[in-house]
């Protein structure tokens, strides 16, 4: 009922106009006083409200919802995409994770407004406000077991940048081995989870948070240097097409891997790394390693040149950063 309660709130709060406490609270059969807690609860989820006595609730700004339909209708009948369009969820990918491996089918993706427990690499928190990013998850099949998966999230990278280009012009830089930066600072994450045998037929859910409008109470939350997608376009952008961009591209891209490798891309990939060539640190725990990035293999290591010596460096609990 509770969630049931909020997603109610959202819809009627949605195009902007005010909405009666009291008069929504008679319709749902609940207290004044409890409709203003959940109202204080969407703006913990970085909705932002504000109230006016004698009118009731109100958003700062109107906001366009994800639309099942309207991402459907824009994508191709080739794709023949299962979607998931939620309101609330913890994450997407744990979603999907939850649903292997019988509830699941080739391509199928989950969307959500909002994440209660987001995860990007290495168990951080994916900051994750109501209404003004994309958080997107597609279930892959992996018939050739996890080895298939070697390179996943640099071509989920080059499908990302694919559909941002296609969608509002706007050219963006990539990060070994998961990361999508903008004007040199971070715009979105990509998350992969795994689950099976190296050499067995096994499952991947791909994660992509898009930052694309940040409220300014949930970038407060942030500990590092981030930017949104709005900020570099010149025209209001419309999240449900960029959903549907985002699914067409990723299953393009994701089809493009099985049939030809990363091999085929790692031109794309080059003319995009944003530390090709360039001075890096590598840390590993505790180690700090220094040395020149020289791009990436075609099973999707990063290419470390050391004392005039490169090795590559596969994925894993490590983390890339600039040394200049």
């Amino acid at each position: 009922m509770t969630k049931a309660i909020k997603e109610y709130l959202i819809k009627a709060l949605a195009d902007g106009d005010f909405i009666s406490g009291q008069q929504i609270g008679r319709q749902l059969g609940v207290s004044r006083t409890a409709i203003a807690k959940h109202i204080r609860t969407l703006s913990d989820m970085g909705l932002e409200i504000y109230s006016v006595t004698g009118k009731g609730y109100k958003l700062s700004k109107p906001i366009t919802l994800l639309d099942k339909n309207k991402i459907m209708d824009l994508l191709s009948k080739e794709e023949n995409t299962i979607l998931e369009v939620h309101s609330l969820i913890d994450s997407t990918n744990d979603y999907l994770m939850r649903r292997l491996p019988n509830q699941l089918t080739q391509g199928q993706v989950c969307l959500a407004e909002y994440q209660s427990a987001g995860r990007g690499r290495r168990g951080r928190q994916w900051i994750s406000p109501f209404g003004s990013q994309i958080y997107l998850s597609m279930y892959w099949y992996l018939e050739q077991g996890l080895s298939a998966a070697m390179g996943l999230s640099l071509v989920t990278a080059l499908a990302v940048s694919d559909a941002i280009k296609l969608h509002c012009g706007v050219q963006v830089q990539l990060k070994w081995p998961n990361d999508i930066y903008l004007d040199g600072v971070k715009l979105a994450g990509i998350l992969i989870d795994l689950e099976g045998q190296a050499l067995e037929p096994s499952h991947s859910v791909i994660g992509i948070g898009l930052n694309l409008s940040m409220p300014e109470k949930s970038a407060a939350e942030i500990d590092q240097r981030w930017t949104d997608l709005q900020s570099h376009s010149a025209n209001k952008l419309d999240r449900n097409e960029l959903s549907a961009q985002l699914i067409s591209c990723l299953w393009q891209r994701l089809e493009q891997h099985n049939e030809h490798g990363l091999n085929s891309m790692l031109d794309e990939w080059h003319g995009l790394d944003i530390y090709l060539n360039k001075r890096v640190k590598l840390l590993t725990g505790e180690r700090v390693t220094q040395g020149i990035c020289r791009g990436i293999n075609n099973q999707g290591a990063l290419l470390l040149e050391v004392n005039g010596q490169i090795n590559p460096v596969y994925g894993g609990e490590v983390s890339l950063r600039g040394d200049e």
